[in-house]
């Protein structure tokens, strides 16, 4: 908390600094030869900055007399002081962009249960230790309680940007089991610092009264950044970002209003953590700062923080038996206390001993507002002994760099916990709670609306949770494409956008943009950039790191308008040939068609009228993904969907039904269904049929037709027949075997990605007015390949 003080009050200004950014650029430069060494070992990054940090500081370098006469002047603590206050800013900010709110909410019990099965045992540990160490920690009797309230805290803490980084290093932050240990983290550390401001808060009465200033100014800035960011949002259409001015105006506000807080005497890390949790989410301010703060935050900020944790090691304070005891028995205390609490409250959960164990080493790694409690602030409300600190920043660096090669070794010893297993969206049919993650790939604006259409149809009921991505697809270009100027630039040429992309880009952002705003579904931006020979890497790369379950890809080929396809780039095609052979998920593939002048499918969230939806199901896995869609796409306010299943005509007798229902509130509508006997076909198709009737045909939210035909020549009939019906047809791509509805269809196929029934339906030569959607079931052994 004194960090503000300080910064105001220094005269000694040269020396310090220059030593700081001497000491900034060899933690950085030692930190990253660290890293590469242990990266081959699977070790993350935060353990190589910490390492760094002990290598530079007092138990390293530090030891030459001249080396710590330069690094560590009289007057430099208190510039690191500051420094990392600006720091803890910086990425708390960035941290409440980033964090996923939504998943807390929906998961509330099992986090609120583990951060409290792990803090509590740390609590009373450390209230147990705090008696037996008071002789060696506490200068005074004066302020026993707030010493015995720190080190429970102490103990029971956990280090969300620790933990935030290793799970980006390890790439465990998109897993179920992940998100839960970030997530408990955060409430562990929002719960330690909120009884650390309580206890500033009852040093005096007159502390109430800046409580409730600093809440009252609190609740104001995050209103006045709703507005500002409203308004920075419909500035300068041309622009994909803010300007260099309007960033520093938001995050002069920001450190302000976090300066103020400190001045009063409390922490501030709340405040900014709940500023970036408030500040609107959707347009191009989130982006810009999203865009600005990340590369800083990860690549300098963090790095330099955790190497300062390491810098503070002071191996010369272990020098007796009785100090090592000391720093050995708090070690230990608080892994046991994790590794305790967790199991327990695991136990109670039915999670899996494995997983607990994970999520007690996550839970354990330190190093952020823990040297707040037993820093400057702690020193506030009570004097600790000389040998303290030192003692306590040598636990919280030996508790990390043991907990973080643990995860990392947990990790590797069971890789299936963490593996990409919501592959297909038929296997989580009976579980519509689930979070749908979907990777849509654009190559352009041409691309966007039937993309974000699709996503917008997918998300389902309206509680159902989605995560969707759209990762915009770029050529690497050789050159550039103009050697003109700026000023040469036409009006309609000119763009912030100076990297791979060029105006594409603002185009694209100003439609999401303008999508979130009108369903309140928040895309979140990828941009991939290599030659069209390798950008199929990309994608599937994405997609596992993501975890998604879709994977959406444009057509290669766009309607003119006189109705006819024309092709686009050959290299576009092929990477979606390569995509759909190595996709780690379902894969599926929008076709833009329709009536000239006319608002389709692409068009979706523009159009008030209601959009009818044909699912076609002639039997295998890829089209029982199709149907697995449409159970979601189903739920959609503006969609009428009916199933049509294609049957041999030698079957049994139909039964023609009528069936009222409401949906969603209009007014009733009628759903004719022709219901076969079901002893036809497929026994696997037969009962995921039956499944879905049961739970969507018989309650009228779908409509259900069977068409009969005996070859391929019918079921094109059949097709034509119904092609002015309906704006979206949904098919699978294969897996149907030697199916004799299809047969003699393939013999004019143009495009095998979209298989025998999709091709047909692209055809220029079909009359179709409405989009296609082929879908292929993730294939998860190369048997599974060989379909058609």
């Amino acid at each position: 908390m004194d960090a503000t003080h300080k910064f105001v009050c220094q005269d000694d200004l040269a020396n310090p600094l220059a030593s700081m950014a001497i000491q900034v650029s060899c933690i950085l430069v030692i930190s990253h030869f660290f890293h590469i060494l242990l990266k081959t070992l699977g070790q993350p990054g935060p353990i190589a900055q910490i390492l760094a940090g002990l290598v530079l500081g007092p138990s390293g370098l530090c030891n030459i007399k001249e080396v710590k006469n330069y690094f560590l002047p009289a007057s430099a603590a208190q510039y690191y002081e500051m420094f990392g206050f600006f720091c803890r800013i910086l990425f708390m900010f960035l941290f409440g962009l980033e964090v996923d709110i939504a998943y807390i909410r929906r998961n509330i019990r099992v986090v609120c249960t583990i951060a409290c099965g792990g803090a509590s045992i740390g609590a009373i540990f450390g209230l147990v230790s705090s008696f037996f160490l008071s002789s060696h920690f506490l200068e005074k009797p004066s302020g026993k309680a707030y010493y015995v309230l720190s080190m429970m805290l102490f103990v029971a803490y956990s280090a969300t940007p620790v933990v935030n980084r290793l799970a980006a290093e390890l790439k465990f932050a998109t897993s179920d089991i992940g998100r839960l240990a970030v997530s408990s983290a955060l409430v562990t550390e929002l719960a330690c610092l909120l009884v650390f401001n309580f206890m500033s808060l009852c040093t005096s009465g007159k502390m109430v009264g800046n409580a409730f200033l600093i809440l009252v100014g609190l609740v104001l800035v995050l209103v006045a950044f709703r507005y500002l960011a409203t308004w920075l949002n419909k500035r300068i259409n041309n622009h994909k970002y803010l300007r260099n001015p309007e960033v520093f105006l938001i995050l002069s506000v920001l450190i302000g209003t976090s300066m103020l807080i400190e001045l009063a005497n409390f922490n501030s890390i709340i405040a900014c953590f709940l500023a970036g949790v408030a500040f609107p989410k959707e347009g191009k301010t989130a982006r810009t700062l999203l865009h600005k703060l990340t590369y800083s935050v990860h690549n300098f900020v963090l790095p330099v923080y955790f190497g300062y944790i390491g810098f503070q090691f002071d191996g010369a304070y272990i020098g007796n038996l009785t100090n090592i005891l000391i720093v050995l028995i708090l070690v230990l205390l608080c892994i046991s206390s994790k590794i305790g609490g967790v199991l327990a409250v695991c136990h109670y959960l039915k999670i899996p001993l494995s997983e607990g164990f994970f999520l007690a080493f996550v839970l354990n790694l330190k190093g952020h507002a823990d040297l707040l409690f037993i820093g400057s602030a702690g020193k506030q409300l009570f004097e600790w002994t000389p040998v303290a600190y030192n003692l306590l920043v040598m636990t919280i660096v030996i508790s990390t760099v043991i907990s973080g090669p643990m995860v990392a070794i947990l990790m590797n010893k069971d890789y299936q916990l963490f593996a990409h297993t919501r592959t297909t969206v038929s296997t989580e049919l009976e579980k519509p709670e689930n979070e749908l993650r979907v990777l849509g790939c654009v190559y352009g604006t041409r691309h966007v609306n039937a993309i974000l259409s699709v996503i917008a149809t997918l998300k389902g009921p309206q509680t159902a949770p989605i995560m969707p991505y759209l990762a915009h697809l770029i050529e690497l270009q050789r050159k550039r494409r103009t050697n003109a100027s700026y000023h040469e630039l036409e009006d309609n040429e000119m763009s912030d956008e100076d990297e791979y992309g060029g105006n594409d880009v603002v185009e694209i952002h100003r439609t999401v943009d303008t999508f979130t705003v009108d369903t309140s579904i928040l895309i979140n931006m990828i941009k991939a950039v290599s030659t069209l020979s390798g950008l199929y890497e990309d994608v599937c790369t994405v997609a596992e790191d993501l975890r998604t379950t879709i994977i959406l890809l444009p057509f290669h080929k766009h309607q003119r308008i006189d109705g006819k396809m024309e092709t686009g780039k050959e290299a576009v095609r092929t990477t979606n040939q390569k995509i759909l052979r190595h996709a780690p998920s379902t894969v599926g593939i929008i076709v833009e068609k329709g009536l000239a002048g006319a608002l389709g499918f692409s068009q979706l969230s523009r159009v008030d009228t209601v959009q009818h939806v044909a699912t076609l199901f002639f039997g295998g896995p890829d089209d029982r993904e199709a149907i697995a869609w449409s159970t979601r796409i189903a739920n959609h306010t503006k969609i009428n969907l009916t199933v049509i299943r294609f049957l041999p005509r030698e079957s049994s007798n139909p039964r023609n039904m009528k069936v009222n229902s409401e949906k969603q509130g209009k007014d009733d509508i009628e759903v004719f269904m022709a219901l076969s006997s079901l002893e036809m076909g497929n026994d696997i198709d037969n009962s995921f049929l039956n499944d879905f009737y049961n739970g969507y045909v018989a309650s009228g939210k779908v409509g259900y037709v069977e068409k009969y035909t005996n070859s391929g020549a019918e079921t094109v009939a059949a097709l034509r027949d119904i092609g002015d019906l309906y704006t979206l047809f949904i098919v699978g791509r294969g897996g149907r075997g030697h199916s004799p509805l299809t047969t003699q269809m393939s013999d004019w196929e143009e495009c095998p990605e979209l298989g025998t029934v999709g091709d047909l339906l692209a055809s220029s030569d079909f009359n179709v007015n409405g989009s296609i959607l082929v879908v292929q079931q993730h294939r998860h052994t190369k048997k599974d390949l060989i379909d058609d």
